[in-house]
């Protein structure tokens, strides 16, 4: 197995190089690494971990999901996502043909994403809103999607917040990815203060002041009825699972294992160096 992890590993690197060049390529090596996870013995959602257009090893993590869990209906709604070349969810819509629905704040960013080439392939929808308390149920709503697939949530800021207000009833995702601020420990639940306009980039020098610790957005989905299932190796994002949905292979994780810091030396120095 370890052998086997190597190559899946060896390979994810090496569709750094492809990206730009050939995306035909790069969605084929991508299958091909979603296909090799069925060898992998693991219940460990970082051992199938592998990058198509996520950020970090989310394509890999996504793909066992779906893949061992019982899900209702193949649909997503990630906010956050910026023009969507990097994404949890775009390999979700192109390798499995899920349908989505993706929120932006900025309207370069959503036209952008609409003039892609490939966007009239695939039922996506799109929309340009700044998320705040007062807007994200009703444009939840204007997905027309229930009993979603996969909710993503990446908004830099009043994630905790925005996660809180969601009427979780009308959508009942099986699976919530929400990012967390690992430089907030995971010892005590801590998020920003809301502010309805808040900018991670005005909100401190640093850019370290968003979100909310991992021990608050466990404490917030265990109030939503879900489960901590895994984390990203990198340190930024965290699984969770619908109770009803866990399984033998899918199960609650304990948060200090799960836990990963963000491994940046410079994220480091930048701390260290703050003045209090």
């Amino acid at each position: 197995m370890k052998k086997l992890l190597q190559g899946i590993r060896l390979l994810t690197e090496n569709l750094r190089h492809l990206k730009k060049k050939d995306e035909v390529q790069l969605l084929a090596l991508g299958r091909l690494l979603s296909n090799q996870q069925s060898f992998v013995k693991s219940t460990n959602l970082s051992d199938f971990e592998f990058k198509i257009f996520s950020q970090w090893g989310d394509d890999g993590i996504i793909q066992f999901l779906i893949k061992n869990l019982d899900i209702q209906n193949r649909t997503f709604i990630e906010f956050g996502v910026e023009d969507y070349s990097e994404s949890n969810t775009r390999f979700l819509l192109k390798n499995d043909n899920w349908s989505g629905f993706v929120i932006d704040g900025s309207k370069e960013n959503i036209e952008k994403i609409r003039n892609q080439s490939w966007f009239w392939k695939y039922e996506l929808t799109t929309k340009n809103a700044f998320i705040d308390k007062d807007n994200i149920n009703s444009l939840l709503q204007e997905s027309g999607f229930s009993n979603v697939g996969i909710l993503s949530v990446d908004i830099d800021g009043n994630d905790y917040h925005i996660i809180n207000t969601i009427d979780f009833n009308a959508i009942n995702p099986s699976i919530l990815i929400a990012e967390y601020n690992s430089i907030f420990g995971n010892v005590r639940p801590i998020t920003v203060p809301y502010r309805k306009y808040f900018l991670r980039t005005k909100a401190h020098f640093t850019n370290l002041f968003f979100g909310a610790s991992l021990p608050a957005l466990v404490y917030l989905a265990e109030e939503k009825g879900y489960s901590l299932v895994g984390c990203t190796l990198s340190g930024n994002n965290a699984y969770f699972v619908r109770n009803d949905l866990l399984t033998s292979k899918i199960q609650k994780i304990d948060m200090n294992e799960a836990f990963k810091k963000l491994n940046f030396e410079k994220v480091e120095m930048k701390i260290a160096n703050c003045p209090i």
